[in-house]
């Protein structure tokens, strides 16, 4: 029997009626050489096929999307559909009892492929070694059963399709077909199993109904399909001509039929061993994948919960925004309320400052006013003292008060200039203070504002410690020079006590004097009238004479008095610059005070 050439065909809905099969149509335009090797989604069958000569398979990546392309597979949903909803087939119904398959999805699978082919023509109800023939392709396309389906179907109407002609006996066809081959190819291992009575349903048959899955493992299996897909249809019988050759060795060793029944055996065994570690490496990598789509799809809820965790928080921090802008302009607003109330304390304190400074110096002046008409009094009293006694002191008293009142024009004048000066400081100062102010609004007005009430407490409280201790030093310095005013006129009426006790004594002693003079001159007296007689060419001499004593008298009184002026001239030198250097002192300590106090304004402002 002679396999015709020509385009793969795909399963067609048939009626459960008749059974219909195709064969493959001869292409009478002629171009079927160059339209044959154009393949679906871009692909070239030519180039596939060197592809796999090179690498001996596809790319396991790839493989099912060249089947797909290679088989030109319709992936007609509305069909299979009509055939699913058909239910499951009266043939397959325990399918279970003779195919014992531990997953239950896959038993479910199978059943329901081998239903719709058995709708779709009802030659496959009767069929025996479909499930066989099924069952590799069902466990490869388990998660699309309509790609399953339509490869199975292409399978059987374009590789499989003299299959029937016998049925329901063996493809005797197909048989004789691929016996002829094999006596082309190895007639030893022919005519050895004519010797022993071993027909081609026995070694060959059992290949095709099971379409190799019984004798290799998966990847060899998926190998050989990639080869199947991609060539003729006689590939598949050709390559059942192959196997057997690849396996003489062993199948010349069997002299009886059960010893080669008994080999077929052996050699599927192996193949079964070897499947299992496989289907156990498959089951594993199921597993892994199954795994991954698990954590795949525990990150993608993860990755959602995150999102709408962030969308959350998004919106949480846009309202926080709100509240904390709207907490902004409320807490902006009281900070300048803040301001302006402080702004308002700030300048009653000044205010207030001022008027005290100001009180302060008014009785500071009124002070000194009173000091330096004590001090006037204190001096023209004693210049009236000394008046009596030194006449001559009057004109340096008076020079010395015009100095001192000169002192005190100028005085008056620095502390003018002082005040003049301190209006202007402050003046400056309160205008740098008004611009750091106005430049500080942006900063941290709270903190601020209770650190420059602070300063300025502290400043205040340190300024009215300055002028508390500014108003004890004076009062301490007017008790002193009260004191020693009250000790310099202690002094004084002590010192006018021992003058006047002095003078007292002087009279006394010139009293005194002038009683031994006049006794002296009353017996120098009665001595030159004795004498007078006898002398009196000397008369003009003798009242010369006479006259000395008088005349020596007159000059120790003049000399005594001098003396005593002299005394008393260096007792003032002593006593007078004493005081005038107490006064001194205490004009510089008032000047040293009004600076001070001028000073006080731009410390306070700082």
């Amino acid at each position: 029997m002679k396999v015709t050439s020509g385009r793969v065909q795909q399963p067609a809905k048939s009626r459960e009626s008749k059974i219909q099969t195709r064969i493959l149509k001869q292409d009478l335009t002629g171009n079927f050489e160059s339209k044959k090797n154009e393949l679906p989604d871009g692909l070239n069958k030519k180039r596939l096929q060197i592809l796999l000569k090179g690498y001996g398979e596809y790319p396991t990546k790839y493989r099912m999307f060249i089947w797909r392309s290679l088989l030109q597979l319709p992936e007609n949903h509305t069909a299979f559909s009509s055939l699913i909803d058909k239910g499951t087939h009266v043939a397959f119904l325990n399918l279970q009892k003779k195919y014992p398959i531990k997953s239950r999805k896959l038993l479910r699978v199978l059943q329901r492929t081998l239903s719709a082919l058995a709708h779709w023509s009802v030659i496959f109800s009767d069929t025996p070694y479909l499930p066989l023939l099924a069952f590799p392709f069902v466990k490869l396309f388990q998660n699309n059963q309509l790609i399953c389906f339509e490869v199975i179907a292409t399978l059987i109407m374009n590789w499989c399709q003299h299959w029937f002609e016998y049925f329901p006996n063996p493809p005797i066809n197909i048989l004789s077909m691929i016996e002829n081959v094999l006596a082309f190819h190895d007639k030893e291992l022919l005519q050895h199993y004519i010797n022993h009575d071993i027909t081609s349903q026995l070694y060959a048959w059992p290949l095709l109904e099971t379409v190799f899955s019984e004798v290799l493992t998966r990847e060899e299996w998926l190998k050989l399909f990639d080869n199947i897909f991609s060539n003729h249809p006689s590939f598949l019988l050709m390559t059942v001509v192959a196997y057997n050759i690849c396996s003489r060795a062993p199948l010349l060793n069997c002299n009886l039929k059960d010893d080669f029944e008994q080999t077929v055996e052996d050699m599927q065994a192996e193949v079964d061993q070897q499947r299992v570690e496989d289907e156990a490496w498959y089951q594993k990598q199921e597993l892994l994948r199954k795994a991954e789509e698990t954590r795949r799809e525990m990150l993608l809820q993860e990755e959602e919960r995150m999102i709408q965790q962030r969308q959350r928080l998004a919106a949480v921090k846009r309202e926080l925004k709100i509240k904390e802008m709207r907490f902004l302009k409320l807490q902006q607003d009281q900070r300048e309320m803040e301001l302006r109330r402080l702004d308002d304390e700030i300048g009653r304190k000044i205010y207030m400052r001022d008027r005290e400074i100001a009180a302060t110096a008014k009785d500071l002046e009124m002070r000194q006013l009173e000091l330096e008409s004590q001090k006037r009094l204190y001096e023209k009293n004693l210049t009236q003292n000394q008046e009596a006694v030194a006449k001559e002191m009057r004109a340096d008293a008076d020079a010395y008060r015009r100095k001192v009142d000169l002192e005190e024009h100028m005085f008056h004048k620095l502390i003018e200039a002082g005040e003049v000066q301190s209006q202007k400081t402050q003046k400056v100062m309160e205008e740098n203070l008004a611009k750091a102010e106005q430049a500080c609004l942006n900063t941290d007005w709270k903190i601020q504002s209770l650190h420059k009430q602070k300063c300025d407490d502290l400043q205040r409280n340190k300024c009215y410690q300055e002028v508390a201790k500014l108003l004890r030093e004076n009062r301490r310095k007017e008790i002193e020079l009260l004191n020693a005013m009250v000790e310099e006129e202690a002094k004084k009426w002590k010192e006018a006590e021992g003058k006047e006790f002095d003078l007292r004594s002087a009279k006394k002693a010139s009293a005194l004097s002038d009683a031994s003079r006049k006794w002296f001159l009353k017996q120098e007296i009665n001595a030159a009238v004795e004498h007078a007689d006898n002398l009196c060419h000397k008369g003009n001499r003798d009242g010369v004479s006479s006259c000395w004593p008088e005349n020596s008298a007159f000059l120790n009184f003049k000399f005594y008095f001098q003396v005593s002026l002299n005394r008393r001239a260096v007792e003032w030198d002593t006593s007078g610059p004493n005081l005038i250097k107490k006064v001194r002192n205490l004009r510089q300590r008032l000047t040293a005070q009004a600076r001070h106090r001028c000073q006080t304004p731009h410390l306070l402002a700082t």
